[in-house]
């Protein structure tokens, strides 16, 4: 079955910015996404297209069809009471922070005891990433995941 809108695909991945290696869900469950509904970056989306189960390929993805430019003026103080996932800030470290648009990552610039200054572009913006691929499998998808707009159960969401 050839990858398509309203499919649930389920694959490995190994992601990489030059050398450097970003993540790899080697040694873990696959990651599954329901094709069509912008749940992964618009360049690997596209480069899944008309794929199959059993398929392993390379594709690097401009940072225009991943994550986008990097903007050096997009700097905000934040309550450090707003700032998810760790109990002490340093820069460089990454933080979750809930918006209007729902969660999104930044980057620690600099952290006081109260307030911190965060950088607002998505980490991986203004890179060029390349992603190794296994497609494990391609399914259709059913009637709850395309109303959902995404895929359910393992590598998916689970509600």
């Amino acid at each position: 079955m050839s990858i398509a809108d309203n499919q649930v695909v389920t694959f490995h991945y190994t992601l990489r910015h030059g050398d450097e290696l970003i993540e790899t869900s080697a040694g873990k469950d696959p990651i599954s996404y329901l094709h069509g509904h912008s749940n992964v970056i618009p360049g690997l989306e596209k480069a899944m297209e008309g794929k199959e189960a059993g398929d392993e390929f390379e594709v690097t993805v401009p940072m225009a069809e991943a994550y986008g430019e990097r903007y050096e003026d997009r700097q905000q103080q934040v309550p450090v009471k707003h700032l998810q996932g760790a109990k002490r800030w340093k820069p460089g470290m990454v933080a979750m922070v809930q918006t209007d648009q729902g969660a999104r990552q930044v980057t620690i610039i600099k952290a006081g005891l109260k307030h911190a200054t965060v950088d607002l572009n998505h980490p991986l913006s203004g890179k060029d990433l390349t992603f190794n691929v296994e497609i494990v499998e391609a399914r259709e998808a059913t009637d709850d995941e395309i109303a959902h707009g995404h895929a359910h159960g393992v590598g998916g969401h689970h509600h």
